[in-house]
Formats: structure tokens, sequence, C-alpha cells
């Protein structure tokens, strides 16, 4: 079999480095990131301070005080060329989502542009089964892969300032949960009364990369009860394995 071909260190200021597979999102490279970071909790290296996995790439924060970027940078990529971890256990949540209407307002205008009904539209994303493949943008901003290739399209031309809480969206080849309200150029299909990052529960943050997600379809009438029990702190998202 031959070997993993190693991926790029590149330095990021003085106390970090950046250890990329991939210039493209892309699910294989995302897996390797995810492999490395689970690696270096597992054999942790001194000196290191923190490590922030994204789609494509591992930004590992370091002490220079404590070990050198060409010390570090050596370590790492022999941690890169360990086997994948596939017994890794993987968390998996269904999370409601109230689709269409005024929780989901290009729900209309995404089944125009596809060609198809707002339905149909729904049971697409409803069928998925999406990784979490990173956190970021805001906290709790969860980016999934797994998007149908059906519901690929391009983001909006005119982003929008704010967005809801709870936003479940798609843009380009991704599906998202946004958890705090922001600005997006993603198109709405729904919301989630589950908060994916609370600051006084236990806890703080609900998904973790490498964790899968699906959705489910409920009414306003369920939505508007769960968004109470979850404004409390209760979690509604239904944890399946």
């Amino acid at each position: 079999m031959p070997a993993i071909p190693p991926p790029r260190l590149l330095a990021s200021g003085d106390s970090a480095v950046t250890v990329e597979y991939s210039r493209d999102i892309d699910d294989g490279a995302n897996q390797r990131v995810l492999a490395l970071d689970r690696a270096l909790a597992r054999e942790p290296i001194a000196g290191v301070t923190e490590a922030v996995p994204t789609y494509r790439s591992l930004l590992v924060h370091y002490d220079p005080v404590q070990i050198d970027y060409e010390t570090l940078g050596k370590r790492l990529l022999v941690l890169a060329q360990s086997p994948a971890d596939t017994a890794a256990s993987a968390r998996r949540w269904r999370i409601p989502v109230a689709y269409g209407g005024e929780h989901g307002i290009d729900l209309e205008d995404v089944a125009k542009a596809l060609n198809t009904t707002q339905d149909e539209i729904v049971a697409r994303h409803v069928a998925g089964n999406y990784r979490v493949a990173m956190i970021g943008f805001t906290p709790g901003w969860s980016y999934l892969s797994g998007l149908d290739k059906s519901l690929h399209m391009p983001r909006r031309q005119n982003p929008r300032l704010l967005t809801p809480s709870g936003t479940i969206s798609i843009g380009g080849v991704q599906t998202g949960v946004q958890c705090l309200a922001g600005p997006s150029g993603w198109h709405l299909l729904g919301r989630t009364p589950v908060r994916t990052y609370q600051l006084h529960r236990d806890p703080i943050f609900l998904l973790e990369p490498g964790d899968y997600v699906t959705f489910s379809r409920i009414d306003a009438k369920a939505f508007a009860e769960q968004d109470r029990a979850a404004e409390a702190g209760e979690i509604v998202a239904e944890l399946v394995a």
C-alpha cells in the first residue's frame, strides 16, 4: 500500500503551524485532519497549547519557549503518518427542524431554483447523513459535510446582515447549523430549537467535529415548545448513538 502523502506545514505567525491536507473542501482530507487532532490528544507534544481542526487543515498553537517550529513540524509529520483511528467512536444526533414559512424563508426560492417542490427539498435534506466537519465562524456554528449533490447551489449573491439563531441552511456543497444570530450568505431552509452552543449549560458545545447528524421535520407548534425547553437549558436533540 502506498504511503500517505504528507501534509504541508505552513508557519502561522511565530507561535502556530498549519498542517494542511488539501486546498479544497474535501471529506477525505477532513477525516485526516480529525485523525491527527485525535492523535495529538492521545500523544500530547510538550509546548502545544491548542489544536483547531478545520475542513482541510489543523491549526496547532504552541509555546515557542518550549518547542521550536522545526521540531514541532517533524513531530506533527510523524503523527500525521499514523494509521487513521477507524475505531474512534462517533456520536450520532437527530436534530429537529421546522422547515419553510417564517422559519425557512428561502425554502420556496430554493425549490424554484432547483425546479422541484418545497416538500421534495425537505425530503432530500432530511434523508441526508451528515458529518460535523468543523466548528467555527461563531460559537457553535456547525459545518456539515454530506449534502446531497441535488441540493448543491451557489450562495446568495447578496448576503443578509442578520439571520436568526438556530437557522438550518445550505450553501455551496455544505449544510450547516447556525447557533447564534448573525450574518449569512447561505439559503435558509428552516430553524431548529437546538442550541449547539449555550454558555451556561453543561456541555457548553453540543456538537463536536466527527459527530454525525440527521434531521427530522417538526411543525411550528413543536418548534415553539422545544424552543422554550432549549432556552431553559434542555438538550432537545436526540443522541441516537
